[in-house]
This record gives C-alpha cells, structure tokens and sequence, in this order.
C-alpha cells in the first residue's frame, strides 16, 4: 500500500523549501559580511566629517 498524503500540507512544504532555497540565493547574491558592512560606515563617517569640514558658516 501506499502512503496516504495531505496534499495541502505537501503543498505547504514545496511552498516553504522554494521560499528558503530563495532566500538562501539573495544572501549569496546581496548580503554583505559584518567587515563590508563596517567598512561602508566607516567610510560614510570619513566623508561626512570630511563634507562637515569644508562647510561655511554664514553666522
């Protein structure tokens, strides 16, 4: 004999194994490492103290 199945269960499971497949390619394709993310802000830092820096003050 075979083995009875819910199909809306099963569905469900496809629908939950697709998303996180999905999801496991855009870490890959867009995520960043904690060193990359630091890097950004700290260059982000550099150049606004740097904009900050060259900024008139008409007082």
């Amino acid at each position: 004999m075979s083995k009875i199945i819910n199909l809306r269960i099963a569905k469900k499971q496809k629908s939950r194994a697709d998303k996180q497949k999905q999801a496991a390619q855009n870490r890959i394709k867009f995520g960043r490492t904690k060193g990359q993310v630091e890097q950004i802000k700290q260059l982000e830092k550099k150049t606004q103290q740097l904009l900050d820096g060259h900024q008139l003050d008409t007082d």
